[in-house]
């Protein structure tokens, strides 16, 4: 739904803004356009990182996931440096012309639908635990946010003619927007493929959990990394010394069930137990 979207808004924007001498209009049609590729890329990657775990790839596909979210940052970026480029070397020109009222009917219509799929799309990557489907509706969020700018530069280059290099001002600020929203979406999935912990609140959470198993007496040395939309946990457990391995291995079976079941998004856990002596 989102490609067919952006597919006849880029041609509406493009079709408005020639006609219509609007830069900004022309700009949000570009961003249409990038908006368009990574539904692409999302359609494309789904394919491959929903394939289930494998010998080669013991812990699933999901990093692709990840790399995708970092192509569809990198796109963003890529869009916002053409369009402040142009919009700065046309603010220039000596013979700035003056939109026409039909312009305005691109960014209002942009506005209601992007606004109406992103609020779409955002649901359904957090109830799937999808990044890559949230960073794409961030992405359709922003191809809303852009448009006011676009309106508004339309709308104030025609109450006043002096005023036509407002429309490239307006172009300019929708850049600075793409790169803020560009950097949101690409530094999450860069601090993943560093390797980056989960945050203080989760491991407290993890923590909590493990403390309130039957026969767990500590868990330490935990280590976790955030993978594909989830994490994975590796934690040591102290359990009484006196247990046979049987009930060692139901306890870590235990905690292995009740993190994933009720951790923040765990993925997998390894657990390692360890004997607790007791004082004395």
């Amino acid at each position: 739904m989102g490609l067919f979207v952006n597919l006849a808004l880029a041609a509406l924007k493009f079709a408005l803004g020639i006609v219509g001498a609007s830069q900004a209009v022309v700009a949000d049609a570009v961003h249409s356009l990038s908006d368009m590729s990574t539904d692409v890329a999302v359609l494309v990657g789904v394919c491959f990182w929903s394939k289930p775990p494998d010998r080669n790839h013991p812990f699933g596909h999901r990093r692709i996931e990840t790399l995708i979210t970092v192509g569809i940052g990198a796109a963003l970026a890529f869009a916002a440096i053409g369009i402040g480029y142009k919009a700065i070397a046309g603010v220039r020109s000596a013979h700035l012309r003056q939109p026409m009222w039909i312009v305005v009917i691109a960014p209002i219509v942009s506005i209601v639908l992007k606004e109406s799929l992103y609020r779409w799309t955002v649901h359904v990557g957090r109830r799937t635990h999808s990044p890559a489907v949230v960073a794409n509706a961030w992405h359709h969020r922003s191809d809303a946010m852009s448009s006011v700018p676009a309106l508004a530069a339309v709308i104030l280059s025609r109450l006043n003619p002096d005023w036509a290099f407002v429309d490239h001002v307006g172009a300019m600020i929708i850049s600075v927007f793409i790169l803020k929203v560009a950097w949101d979406i690409a530094k999450p999935a860069l601090n993943e493929l560093s390797g980056q912990a989960a945050t203080q609140a989760d491991q407290n959470r993890i923590v909590e959990i493990v403390s309130h198993i039957e026969g767990v007496r500590e868990a330490h040395a935990i280590r976790t990394r955030r993978y594909g939309g989830g994490i994975l946990v590796d934690l040591h457990v102290l359990v009484s010394g006196d247990i046979s391995v049987r009930e060692g291995h139901d306890i870590a079976e235990e905690v292995q069930r009740r993190l994933v079941a009720h951790g923040p998004s765990v993925a997998d856990v390894v657990v390692h137990i360890e004997p607790h002596d007791d004082p004395g």
